[in-house]
């Protein structure tokens, strides 16, 4: 394994919830964005590869999501479904507006989660308990 495998693999092991939930989301948005550039530049297979990465992570987000502990995470389930079929749209129509569309949902939810994971571990380093805000796997 080279050097940058084994530090992403560190990264995600020592990662708390809230930082894995940031860390996928800044992947989600890499992934749309390359998906809609190569769909834009009409490599195909790649925006296929990059798409369907996509979608992967928001089925992990969504299986993440803690229905019983946040009243706004079925309004956020419902977000990722939409998202699902979206992404899943720009590919099967090779619609590189489309994913770009999804970039613009996306980026500011992972900037607000990202808002809440530095606020989590701000409480936390001052000895104050959070509240899990989503699940690793």
């Amino acid at each position: 394994m080279n050097a940058q495998a084994r530090y992403l693999a560190a990264s995600v092991a020592t990662a708390t919830p809230a930082r894995l939930v940031v860390m996928l989301y800044d992947r989600l948005v890499l992934d749309i964005i390359q998906g809609r550039d190569a769909l834009a530049e009409h490599r195909f297979a790649d925006a296929d590869a990059h798409l369907r990465h996509a979608q992967d992570i928001v089925f992990e987000l969504r299986k993440g999501l803690r229905l019983d502990v946040w009243e706004g995470a079925a309004q956020l389930a419902s977000i990722y479904v939409w998202l699902i079929k979206e992404l899943i749209g720009a590919n099967i129509s090779r619609d590189a507006a489309r994913a770009d569309a999804c970039r613009r949902l996306v980026e500011p939810l992972r900037d607000a989660w990202r808002q809440a994971a530095e606020t989590v571990g701000a409480h936390d380093s001052m000895g104050a308990s959070a509240v899990p805000i989503a699940r690793a796997g």
